[in-house]
């Protein structure tokens, strides 16, 4: 299964709500999945499949009060409890979207969020999720085997310079006895990482294409 990142491209609102004993709560909400179009990355989730990934997600995790999400997206599927900003409350489906409303929690990384919004930055939402492709006519298409691990919190990306941010998405993700463990892309990785400051910017583009001529051999 390859790990699956989508931004959002809607704007999510920011909610505030007065605490007894002073200060206040922040909470962001807006459309969080969408199904049945072709998202920024070229992908489209079937709503059937999407529907039950969000209901495992809301039974497992929402309910049960473990669905933290992180500020940025890290290198893997897994939620890091040290890295988390905000509690996902609710999941609820318009339509073919997931509307969602997350609470800012008092944590270091969710202080930052709240810093953030109070000073007017515009930040966004964007699904981490584990699955396989397949490619119809052109497009592809998320199976069903994905699954949703959160919703986490970030600002707009932008290719190629997002490539180095988001290289773990060309990673192949397995299951073995129960972890989740990744195959590197070592030779791209070591690439940047050893790139002169010079030449970065043109590792980071070459790289950038050479993981896009992976993706369509893969295809």
């Amino acid at each position: 299964m390859k790990l699956i990142a989508e931004y959002v491209d809607h704007k999510i609102e920011v909610l505030t709500e007065a605490r007894e004993g002073g200060g206040k709560n922040h909470f962001i909400e807006g459309i969080f999945m969408q199904s049945e179009q072709k998202n920024r990355n070229g992908r489209i989730y079937p709503k059937a499949i999407m529907e039950a990934a969000v209901d495992k997600y809301v039974t497992e995790q929402v309910k049960t009060k473990r669905s933290v999400g992180e500020l940025n997206h890290p290198e893997g599927p897994t939620v890091n409890l040290d890295k988390v900003s905000h509690l996902i409350e609710a999941l609820d489906w318009e339509g073919n979207d997931v509307i969602g409303k997350a609470r800012i929690l008092d944590t270091p990384n969710g202080m930052i969020v709240k810093g953030l919004l109070d000073g007017g930055v515009q930040l966004g939402v964007s699904t981490r999720g584990m699955g396989s492709l397949e490619n119809r006519n052109g497009v592809m298409y998320v199976k069903d085997d994905f699954m949703l691990n959160t919703v986490d919190i970030v600002q707009d990306p932008s290719a190629p310079t997002a490539f180095v941010n988001g290289i773990m998405e060309g990673v192949e993700w397995v299951w073995n006895n129960g972890i989740v463990e990744a195959q590197e892309i070592e030779k791209m990785e070591t690439e940047i990482m050893n790139a002169p400051r010079a030449d970065l910017y043109e590792t980071q583009v070459r790289e950038f294409k050479n993981f896009l001529s992976m993706i369509k051999k893969s295809m």
